[in-house]
């Protein structure tokens, strides 16, 4: 793997920490954290300084009905979660998404292929593949968008980033991501509000295509 050279904003690291930030957005902070050792050193600092936060606040009186409730959550028979390991280029993170199949890849158009892994109220995450070359049309953005490469490279008016590094884009940002030469690039992107495309057809398309 090449050297990570975009890295996750200490505020999301914290965020994720405290189990704060939306499930699109956690799940692209744990791929990264599984592949960045120093956004990993940086987590495992935050969960270090909330534990330490515990040991010093007051304690809170709490009701005798939720005492009951966490005694019978106690109570209640275990049942193993399954545990998954990376697989290919997918890190562990997204292959509990994928429940440990592979990804199912629908058509965008001009090579391009995404499999949406979740999509809700407070955002979606999905795996993007595009061929070399191809350019996703120019974009801006209703939110905040993160995309973290798993393959290949892409580049925008921003820079280029390989495997492993996370783009932050938001609501000021115009850009035209490319894919690179070499591999197909294979992206987890999530988004808190469609995109705002440029182009009429990417804009017809849009709802069809859930982006």
């Amino acid at each position: 793997m090449t050297a990570i050279t975009h890295h996750t904003p200490d505020a999301l690291l914290a965020a994720y920490a405290t189990g704060s930030l939306p499930h699109a957005y956690a799940l692209v902070v744990a791929a990264h954290i599984s592949l960045c050792l120093e956004c990993r050193a940086a987590y495992e600092a935050h969960q270090a300084g909330g534990g330490a936060v515990l040991e010093v606040v007051e304690a809170e009186a709490v009701s005798g009905g939720l005492k009951s409730r966490v005694f019978d959550l106690l109570d209640a028979p275990y049942t193993p979660q399954p545990t998954f390991s990376r697989s290919g280029v997918y890190p562990g993170p997204i292959m509990e998404a994928l429940k440990g199949k592979p990804p199912s890849w629908k058509s965008l158009g001009l090579g391009v292929r995404q499999s949406i892994l979740s999509s809700g109220r407070e955002g979606s995450a999905r795996l993007l593949c595009i061929p070399p070359g191809q350019a996703v049309p120019d974009h801006s953005h209703n939110g905040l968008e993160l995309t973290l490469v798993l393959q290949g490279s892409f580049s925008d008016s921003t820079g280029h980033f390989g495997v492993g590094d996370l783009e932050i884009a938001d609501q000021d940002l115009v850009h035209t991501p490319t894919a690179d030469p070499g591999a197909p690039c294979i992206c987890l992107a999530a988004t808190d509000a469609p995109l705002r495309f440029r182009s009429l057809v990417p804009r017809i398309l849009q709802p069809l295509f859930r982006i």
